[in-house]
């Protein structure tokens, strides 16, 4: 709902700019009567109404000529392109889409001051060309009666007009469709300038520039102002991005100068080069939809017309320069350079503003830049920083673990030594225990000598009816070495007492009376 009421707002303005009429209610009915469509609406009320020159500013001297079509009445568009006097006088700059025209200037030249004027100075200026508007409808439409009686008229003049558009279009669209497939035949054929074709179909109103071109070279050859095939706004935006001013020609082939001045005065050598230097040129043909809005926004009374605008604040559109009739050469190019002189300074500095914009811009971006490749390397830093203690930590995690695992290794093995020490002690004092007493020597007593592998020597006397498991037991019993596997023997003759001998008798495993063995270790 919002973006509605905005819309409608937004045609109102534009509607209320190019028609001049003040009358909010009467801009509401005219608009609904025409269904809210702003090319009808506009052109109905303009090939209506008699024009009026007061509304190009309170300082302007009307020519005798626009007076006498004034009360009349009854002079069409299609008149003042073919009849109007080439020899106008100029008047003061005109208020275009709302702004009022700059104070202090002559023959339609605004001065830089309209740049240097305080906003409640504009809003004062903004005022006047409000009343002067008022007063210039109130002129023409005197009373609510008269409005409601020629609306039904402006409807009808309304249809007429929108069919005349939509056939007009109708061949535009035709004409563009033939253009563009002889372009693609050439495309296909190799024969394209520069090497590139356009696929995308132009806007309608870069199409009418282009056109207007095509149109204009045919005419006057190619030797002219570089125009812009492009929108007006679109040229407009160029010339403020190149810190100039914008240089229109509205074209009405109809006019009987303007043959002339194209050829003698627009495509003259010095006023070619002095354009193409100093401003961003835009054409165009007033019959076409674009051209003949332009008309009625800039006040055109007279062919031909030149204008010189600049963009303004509130995307509105200052006119600094308006030149009707038919001029010479030197005398366009004596105005020309007036207004550039006279806006020159201001395009200095909105130049040197861009550049000190663009300076600081450059200047942030590279601090920007310096200040993310410190951040990154501060990061990257700290990122390493961060490694290396992680790395310290987990090698001394990995130490310390290693360290734990050595002691506990080594606790278990002092356990493991601990244990088998202990479970030797038990034997050794069960194997003790088991031997009894040794006997004193008699007949039946055995004397058995046993020597160790470290050349240590015992002896002990047994009971000839002991075991060889009782010598086995005595051997276990002295502690002497830690060996759990060896067997007793004997070298004369060699015998082993291992295992199937253990049960024997002392005399009966010819040990008896006495015996000299030694302890044979044998690998696990």
């Amino acid at each position: 709902m919002a973006d509605s009421m905005e819309s409608l707002e937004h045609k109102l303005a534009y509607f209320h700019d190019a028609t001049g009429i003040q009358d909010l209610a009467l801009s509401t009915q005219i608009l609904e009567a025409h269904g809210w469509n702003l090319d009808a609406a506009i052109s109905a009320m303009v090939d209506m109404r008699p024009r009026d020159s007061a509304a190009i500013g309170p300082a302007s001297a009307p020519h005798p000529d626009e007076q006498q079509a004034a009360a009349a009445g009854s002079a069409s568009f299609s008149d003042r392109l073919t009849n109007s006097n080439p020899k106008t006088n100029f008047t003061n700059s005109a208020n275009v889409d709302g702004l009022p025209a700059a104070p202090g200037t002559s023959g339609r030249t605004a001065s830089s001051s309209h740049y240097a004027v305080s906003a409640q100075h504009e809003d004062e200026l903004l005022l006047a060309s409000e009343i002067n508007g008022h007063v210039a409808t109130n002129h023409i439409y005197s009373t609510l009666l008269w409005k409601l009686v020629t609306l039904p008229f402006s409807i009808i003049r309304g249809s007429y007009n929108i069919m005349y558009s939509a056939m007009g279009m109708g061949m535009s669209i035709a004409g563009g469709a033939i253009s563009y497939s002889l372009g693609a035949l050439r495309w296909s054929e190799g024969r394209v300038a520069d090497g590139r074709a356009s696929l995308l179909p132009l806007p309608v109103g870069a199409a009418e520039a282009s056109s207007f071109v095509r149109n204009f070279e045919r005419e006057y050859g190619d030797y002219h102002p570089h125009f812009q095939t492009t929108t007006f706004m679109d040229a407009l935006r160029r010339a403020t991005a190149e810190f100039k001013l914008l240089f229109v020609y509205l074209h009405s082939p109809e006019h009987v100068d303007s043959p002339a001045f194209c050829e003698r005065t627009l495509c003259a050598e010095a006023v070619v080069q002095f354009v193409n230097e100093n401003f961003v040129s835009w054409g165009a043909d007033v019959r076409s939809s674009e051209g003949f809005q332009m008309s009625n926004s800039l006040r055109a009374s007279t062919f031909p017309f030149c204008a010189v605008v600049m963009s303004s604040s509130n995307q509105r559109i200052a006119l600094l320069q308006q030149l009707e009739g038919l001029k010479s050469a030197s005398e366009l190019l004596a105005i020309l350079q007036r207004v550039v002189e006279e806006q020159g300074s201001i395009l200095v500095a909105a130049r040197a503003d861009q550049e000190e914009r663009t300076l600081n811009r450059r200047l942030r971006e590279e601090q920007d830049v310096a200040y993310r490749a410190a951040l990154q390397a501060d990061q990257e830093r700290e990122q390493r920083r961060q490694e290396e203690a992680e790395r310290a930590a987990r090698e001394a995690a990995e130490a310390e673990t290693k360290r734990k695992e050595e002691e506990a290794a080594a606790a278990e093995a002092a356990n493991i030594a601990a244990e088998r020490e202990a479970a030797l002690e038990r034997r050794r004092q069960e194997k003790a225990i088991s031997l009894g007493l040794e006997p004193e020597k008699g007949p039946n007593v055995t004397q058995v000598v046993i020597r160790f592998p470290n050349g240590e020597r015992r002896e002990r006397r047994f009971h000839c009816s002991a075991t060889v498991q009782s010598v086995y037991d005595y051997v276990d019993s002295l502690g002497s070495f830690d060996v759990v596997k060896y067997s007793l023997v004997s070298n004369f003759p060699r015998t082993v007492y291992d295992q199937e001998k253990l049960s024997l008798p002392l005399k009966d495993a010819g040990l008896h009376p006495h015996a000299s063995l030694f302890v044979q270790v044998e690998e696990s």
